[in-house]
Parts: structure tokens; C-alpha cells; sequence
């Protein structure tokens, strides 16, 4: 019994941080944020990232990051896991089927 109140112990402590960590939207999150949730990217670098989305709009990809003066392939290969561009909210990526409501299909 001890060992099994253990396991679920350690399987709970070691799941948490997971659970926990949100993926971090880079077209809506102010430079605080990226700054404290991403490692590598200091308040610099995310006064950068919001800078360059309000200069050039949202970004389409997170591959577009970086086009952001001070982010290199390095730097996104370390934080895409971290980040999204909110493709499962309402952006401009384009749906493959049909029945939206918002045009015409005539």
C-alpha cells in the first residue's frame, strides 16, 4: 500500500508543472508575460515580440517569430512547444470544409 500511496505521490507532483503550463499566445500576451512564461526571453526580447506585432499585425505562424529582431532559429526551436498563435480560436487560417456562417455559398 505504501508504495502505491508513493507512485500516485510522485506521478502527481511530476504531472503538475505539465498541467499547469498553458501554451503561451504570441499575438495576445503582453511583454510581462512572454517574458516570465518563455525561457531565453527576457523583457527585451518580449518588448521586441509585442513591437513587432504591433508594427506588422498578428503573427501567421510561429515560424514568422523570427522576423523579430533578436529571435533566431534557436531561440523558437526552444519555446515552439510553449507558444501558440491561437489557431484554435477564431484566426485567419482557413477551414477545409464547409458550413461556415459568416458567407455565402450560392
Amino acid at each position: 500500500m505504501k508504495k502505491l500511496i508513493t507512485a500516485l505521490l510522485l506521478s502527481l507532483v511530476l504531472t503538475l508543472p505539465l498541467a499547469a503550463m498553458a501554451a503561451v499566445n504570441i499575438n495576445t500576451a503582453d511583454a510581462t508575460t512572454l517574458a516570465s512564461e518563455l525561457p531565453g526571453i527576457g523583457l527585451s526580447k518580449a518588448n521586441a515580440i509585442v513591437q513587432y506585432r504591433t508594427e506588422k499585425g498578428d503573427f501567421e505562424k510561429i515560424e514568422d517569430l523570427v522576423n523579430v529582431p533578436g529571435i533566431g532559429e534557436k531561440t523558437l526551436e526552444n519555446i515552439r512547444p510553449l507558444i501558440t498563435i491561437g489557431e484554435t480560436g477564431s484566426s485567419s487560417t482557413p477551414t477545409s470544409g464547409s458550413g461556415g456562417t459568416s458567407g455565402d455559398s450560392d
